[in-house]
């Protein structure tokens, strides 16, 4: 069974409305999937019901951010019930917070002299499907690239809206331990999304891993995209090392050479799969 537990529709910040989106996974060949868009459970229910018509699993998914060593961290939860009253306080705070994030990268940008970014911004995710969430940096990108001021997203990530530049509008979420007691309040399967992706040293790295599973964290995502092979050879050792479950995914978000549904490299035979705990009956999991 093709499995993709990581991506991202026009809920959050992906080019896919949550119909499309699992009817492109269903036509690659998926059939277990989580749709974990950003802070948000906007496009569960679109998604649920293409899902339903289309033969396809679906698990209840989300992509929480939190703060860890001064850092900006994701979450993912899995097989929460949707309603529980834990995570839906926290989205709530989670979506206040962004809109005031999406208003000040935009004020930012005008005082640069680039006018009207954050209308900008919310006209792109507007094209893209209805959305009552922020409007996020690759709609600002995208923005960016249409008015001029930069060729590509590429270039308007490397000089506007990437780590340490000025659109990198630091936004107080919750901690790593909030978050993750949050997810546990709600019944929910814990993953630490993409280990690698945060520019810390081996040892901070394995200090986060060490945080995420004493906050009672459950699973690693050891397998993200096309990262490279050496990458996952490493995440897996810690998987080892911690007794932690084991997750996959593509993190798509737009079709493309490097980022497709269902594409990633092998999962090592020898973890145990996160996914092999999901209840998919009710796609709803016990607390524990």
């Amino acid at each position: 069974m093709s499995i993709d537990l990581h991506c991202h529709s026009t809920a959050s910040d992906g080019a896919l409305t949550p119909a499309a989106l699992v009817a492109r996974a269903r036509e690659r060949g998926v059939r277990l999937l989580a749709l974990t868009d950003h802070d948000t459970l906007e496009g569960l229910d679109e998604a649920r019901a293409a899902a339903d018509s289309l033969g396809l699993r679906l698990i209840n998914g989300v992509e929480l951010s939190c703060t860890w060593g001064g850092a900006t961290i994701h979450v993912l939860g899995y097989g929460f019930a949707a309603d529980a009253p834990a995570l839906r306080r926290a989205l709530a705070g989670l979506h206040e917070g962004r809109w005031r994030r999406a208003e000040e990268i935009g004020r930012r940008l005008e005082a640069k002299g680039m006018p009207g970014a954050f209308f900008g911004a919310r006209q792109v995710q507007r094209e893209l499907g209805d959305s009552e969430n922020a409007p996020a940096r690759p709609h600002f990108a995208e923005y960016l690239v249409r008015a001029g001021h930069v060729r590509d997203r590429a270039e308007a990530f490397r000089k506007w809206l990437g780590a340490g530049k000025l659109g990198d509008v630091k936004q107080h979420w919750p901690t790593l331990e909030q978050t993750v007691a949050t997810l546990r309040e709600s019944g929910a399967w814990i993953s630490l999304a993409h280990p690698w992706y945060y520019d810390f040293t081996r040892s901070k790295r394995r200090r986060l891993v060490a945080e995420f599973v004493a906050a009672g964290g459950h699973a690693l995502e050891v397998v993200n995209g096309m990262q490279p092979a050496e990458q996952v050879g490493s995440l897996a050792i810690l998987v080892r090392e911690f007794g932690l479950l084991a997750s996959v995914g593509s993190d798509f978000h737009a079709p493309g050479q490097w980022s497709e549904l269902g594409l990633y490299r092998a999962l090592p035979e020898d973890l145990p799969p996160l996914w092999t705990r999901f209840d998919y009956g009710q796609c709803v999991s016990v607390a524990r």
